[in-house]
């Protein structure tokens, strides 16, 4: 999407709705026919792609893993995610502009990371009937097993300590995250 590429490339307040346009190879009245404010482009923006990283996993996971097969795909995806120039640049532009448009943040949230962690929850739910799995607290876990995922690297990427990360410490992260939660969890 032509979107996508001009609110990373410039960010939220850089991006112009004729830039968009050009890049999306449509006029700016059918931009706004669909989109009648840039915020709300910006939104659907990150909405789709929170929901093709969560469709993403889903596809990858089935019934006929283990518990520690489904997590560790889960967590890999995570810190995929999290550490993706795409998420970075999402995520600064977001905490950037939710002082001046909180119902942004407040919407993005609901539709991201709240839903990720919705099937997360839904997941430790299934993986508890099956009895691999206590979890009394299943938000309070997927938050946890989400928050891990971010350990070391998102920190680094977000304040600019490090540009890059390498599939190797990717990898660290995922399979520490689970380990530590499987420590608490398991059955």
């Amino acid at each position: 999407m032509g979107a996508r590429q001009i609110f990373l490339s410039h960010g939220f307040e850089g991006a112009s709705v004729d830039d968009i346009a050009r890049e999306a190879g449509v006029s700016k009245a059918t931009l706004y026919s669909y989109f009648p404010d840039k915020r709300l482009l910006f939104l659907e923006v990150a909405k789709a792609e929170c929901c093709r990283q969560a469709d993403k996993t889903e596809a990858m996971v089935s019934g006929a893993h283990s518990a520690q097969e489904v997590l560790t795909i889960a967590a890999m995806t995570l810190v995929e995610f999290f550490t993706s120039p795409f998420f970075i640049r999402l995520f600064r532009i977001f905490v950037a502009e939710s002082e001046r448009f909180p119902e942004l943040g407040r919407e993005f949230y609901e539709s991201g990371p709240k839903l990720g962690k919705a099937r997360i929850a839904a997941y430790l739910t299934e993986a508890e009937a099956r009895g691999e799995l206590r979890v009394p607290d299943k938000a309070l876990a997927a938050d946890q097993l989400t928050e891990l995922c971010k350990a070391d690297l998102f920190p680094k990427l977000v304040f600019g300590i490090v540009d890059t990360v390498s599939p190797a410490d990717r990898k660290r992260i995922a399979e520490g995250a689970v380990a530590v939660f499987l420590a608490r969890y398991k059955a």
